[in-house]
């Protein structure tokens, strides 16, 4: 496989970022688009929690003083819901309690103000690895192996780049291996707000199928599809 730099990992993910000063907020805002494909920023957790129920995210930043409703209050919400979705944490505070509830929540990183770029990345390559199992060959069959830095596929000994489209949709298919997953979901994780036809990803998961061997993706009737590894 090609050599891997896990942050490509996030060139095709969606982050939402929560952070009440504006200062702030434009600058980090400013760094996540050189590594995500797609940035949200809000200024409060109810804010943040409102965009949870409208979009599906891939990664979470999140302060914790903020009006309205506080960052870890906005994170053990979602918890409730989403168990697995890697979080990082901007925060002033160093109190053991913030630490401690922290933990409790399952963050990925915890980062205290005021931090540089440096730090910064070296999470962002922890939330990376963390989307893949810290996998980064997937064995998708025998002929098949994906490499979620490079969004390809070494498919009999050729490799084969993914459009960011295919590969979120695989990514997505991946962490659900084994299990269906339903035509809305898969609606709602790749178009969001537009409206497509069942045609439009019928064309996508056939393109997938070409190049990742046509048994992985088995079709599940009347529901979608399954990835079977």
């Amino acid at each position: 496989m090609e050599n891997c730099d896990v942050l490509d990992i996030l060139s095709d993910k969606k982050v939402l970022y929560a952070e009440d000063e504006d200062g702030i907020r434009k600058n980090v805002t400013e760094i996540l688009e050189l590594f995500f494909q797609n940035v949200v920023a809000v200024s409060n957790g109810v804010s943040a929690m409102e965009e949870m129920t409208l979009s599906s995210y891939d990664v979470l930043i999140f302060d914790i003083c903020m009006p309205h409703m506080d960052g870890l209050e906005a994170i053990k919400r979602i918890r409730q819901t989403n168990k697995k979705i890697p979080i990082i944490i901007l925060s002033a505070h160093t109190e053991q309690s913030y630490l401690w509830r922290a933990v409790e929540l399952k963050i990925t990183k915890y980062l205290t103000k005021p931090y540089n770029k440096d730090t910064l990345i070296e999470a962002f390559k922890l939330v990376a690895l963390e989307l893949v199992d810290s996998n980064l060959e997937i064995k998708l069959s025998p002929e098949s192996i994906y490499n979620p830095c490079t969004k390809s596929v070494l498919h009999n000994n050729k490799p084969i780049v993914l459009s960011k489209t295919e590969s979120r949709l695989l990514e997505y298919l991946i962490k659900r291996a084994n299990q269906s997953v339903s035509f809305d979901d898969i609606y709602d994780y790749i178009w969001e707000f537009e409206t497509p036809t069942k045609e439009a990803l019928k064309a996508l998961i056939k393109e997938i199928r070409k190049k990742i061997g046509k048994e992985c993706i088995k079709n599940i009737y009347g529901i979608g599809y399954m990835l079977e590894i």
